[in-house]
């Protein structure tokens, strides 16, 4: 399972074992807060919602987005390291295997170059994944992406 985390949009996607068409797509979404919410009570949905999907889906790896940031915008890997805090507190309490990767080795894994856009990633990962149509919205994308790369990782085997 890919997790592209975010205190606005929290992004998931499940990938299991290869079809005839290819690696399985068995579940996405994303997970929702509300701007004007205080801080606790937004950390505090990402890890409900976070449980609620890790207890729905039991996946047997997480991969999630590794902490960066701009140095122009550092105010955005905090609110994302909170996300992320919750997010490894929960596989933690379930005893599920945590990887994180860097949003660079993502998208050369699935576009080619550590800088592709968010457009590159969507269409990437659905040829990739050999989608109908592109994983919308992009935390789905970059969700997908991640599950992608860490299924490559660990050679198919999530258990």
């Amino acid at each position: 399972m890919g997790i592209d985390p975010g205190l606005v949009a929290t992004g998931y996607g499940l990938v299991g074992p290869a079809t005839p068409r290819g690696l399985a797509v068995l579940s996405t979404g994303v997970i929702s807060t509300t701007r004007d919410l205080p801080l606790e009570a937004r950390v505090h949905e990402v890890y409900e919602g976070v449980v609620k999907v890790l207890d729905a889906l039991t996946p047997g790896l997480i991969v999630l987005e590794d902490l960066y940031t701009e140095y122009r915008f550092p105010r955005t890997a905090l609110m994302m390291a909170h996300a992320r805090g919750v997010i490894c507190l929960a596989a933690r309490q379930r005893a599920i295997t945590l990887l994180a990767l860097s949003p660079s080795e993502v998208k050369r894994a699935v576009a080619g170059h550590g800088s592709a856009s968010k457009e590159q990633v969507q269409h990437s990962v659905q040829r990739l994944l050999q989608l109908d149509a592109l994983p919308r919205p992009s935390h789905v994308a970059d969700a997908l992406a991640l599950a992608f790369t860490g299924y490559s990782r660990a050679g198919g085997r999530l258990q």
